[in-house]
């Protein structure tokens, strides 16, 4: 770190950062449509389309100007989808196969032409694919008399444009997104949001070109998207969260490609800051994938834990509630020692998963060892469990009572059914079920279904 440090310079190194996170907040508002569109790779075909499209600016222009390059992009991005959409109607090819003929050899096409003018035009055809934003820096342009890198106001206005457009229709381009045919009676015209989504697209992979490359730019389209969708499920958070994603990315990024190298002790410190990125904002998707709150693995395990241990606790108290049953008026102790707990269940885990059961709820003063109990061992209902395992047992007689009407199941299979719904909390469902009640006062099986 102390390299790093050393070697930081705020004049280079910052703007380094600040080229890279205006593409990736550019490339993350049309991403995140792309993603809930589930056409995450149409940001990908688009991102090399546009090839053909920029050489021919380059033929008509003679010069890296900007307006021309973003001018020819947009054509080919709008060409993309407009043959993908002639190929699907002309001769029913799917989806997918028509995108790739058709990004494939648009790709190919403005390779041949980058090729052939790269002799009379200053251009790099590897500067298209991979980028040079750490040369981006020294190719300055004065702009409101702040001296700055040239890609940057290109990158900002087009930042700000996507924006706006994107504000402006938002109601067109949500209904078209999640729902195409109610978006066409509505009015919404899905077919033009569509093309509106190329223009952005493309128009955000122009701009970045020359800075990151077309591999970054894919990249930086699909990943903040991807990993801010494990975050939340609302599509205006998405595309906020994905822009700071990718502002992290950026900065990671160029800070993998500075210190890395070092640390991994390589001949050559020459890292991309591009490539760097790209791996980096892969690496927050996995981050992403295991420690979302919603749909991450580490949260999934944690919440199956918790269900399981629910189901046991509630299990127990249910065993508990029965055994006082069973034993009132007959001299006998209605607690239940702790070796009987998951003696018909599925090995040391169900007996571990039943212990720490007995544990939680000796903590929340559903049950105690009382020591009217002969054995240190054993646990028996508190007023509180008891009231907790009357309402469970409550609804698993009544959805008894229903499954033996509605259903038609046979009584001897109730218990073990009745066993698993009797665990279902939703409130809607147990209005229905407490409906059952006016019924009768007994279960299928003759026992008396108690009262809250």
């Amino acid at each position: 770190m102390t390299m790093l440090i050393a070697d930081w310079q705020w004049g280079y190194d910052g703007w380094i950062i600040v080229i890279t996170s205006l593409v990736a907040m550019t490339c993350a508002i049309p991403g995140s449509l792309l993603l809930v569109r589930r056409q995450s790779m149409l940001g990908d075909a688009v991102s090399h389309a546009v090839l053909p499209g920029i050489a021919i600016g380059f033929l008509v222009s003679g010069t890296r100007d900007g307006g021309w390059m973003l001018a020819g992009a947009i054509v080919a991005g709008l060409a993309t989808g407009m043959l993908t959409q002639f190929l699907r109607g002309l001769g029913g090819v799917d989806r997918g196969a028509a995108l790739g003929v058709v990004f494939t050899t648009l790709f190919a096409l403005g390779l041949v032409l980058i090729v052939q003018v790269a002799d009379s035009v200053d251009l790099d055809p590897s500067c298209v694919l991979y980028g040079q934003v750490e040369l981006a820096p020294l190719d300055v342009v004065v702009w409101s008399g702040i001296e700055m890198p040239r890609a940057v106001p290109w990158l900002l206005g087009v930042l700000v444009v996507t924006f706006l457009i994107v504000q402006v229709l938002w109601k067109e381009l949500l209904v078209a997104s999640f729902d195409p045919a109610t978006a066409a009676a509505q009015g919404a015209r899905p077919n033009l949001m569509q093309q509106v989504l190329m223009v952005l697209v493309a128009a955000g992979c122009v701009v970045a070109f020359e800075a990151v490359g077309s591999i970054l730019v894919v990249s930086l389209l699909v990943a903040p998207a991807a990993a801010a969708r494990l975050v939340t499920n609302r599509l205006r958070p998405m595309m906020l969260v994905a822009m700071l994603i990718g502002i992290v990315a950026a900065i990671g990024g160029h800070l993998s490609a500075l210190t890395v190298p070092g640390w991994l002790a390589l001949e050559t410190t020459d890292v991309s800051t591009s490539g760097a990125t790209a791996v980096f904002a892969t690496f927050l998707v996995m981050l992403a994938v295991i420690g979302s709150p919603q749909q991450g693995l580490f949260f999934g395990v944690f919440y199956r834990l918790a269900f399981r241990f629910r189901i046991a606790e509630e299990d127990l108290l249910g065993v508990l509630y029965r055994r006082e049953v069973e034993s009132r008026g007959l001299g006998q102790s209605t607690g239940v020692h702790l070796s009987e707990l998951g003696g018909g269940g599925p090995g040391l885990a169900f007996r571990g998963i039943m212990r720490f059961a007995a544990i939680r709820l000796r903590w929340r003063r559903f049950v105690t060892q009382s020591g009217l109990i002969p054995h240190p061992d054993q646990i028996q209902l508190t007023d509180a469990g008891r009231s907790r395992a009357t309402v469970l047992i409550r609804r698993h007689r009544l959805w008894e009572l229903y499954l033996a009407g509605a259903a038609a199941i046979p009584v001897d299979h109730l218990h073990a059914t009745a066993m698993d719904l009797e665990h279902l909390a939703n409130p809607e469902l147990l209005a229905s079920l407490e409906a059952e009640a006016a019924k009768g006062e007994r279960d299928p099986h003759g026992r008396v279904i108690p009262r809250d």
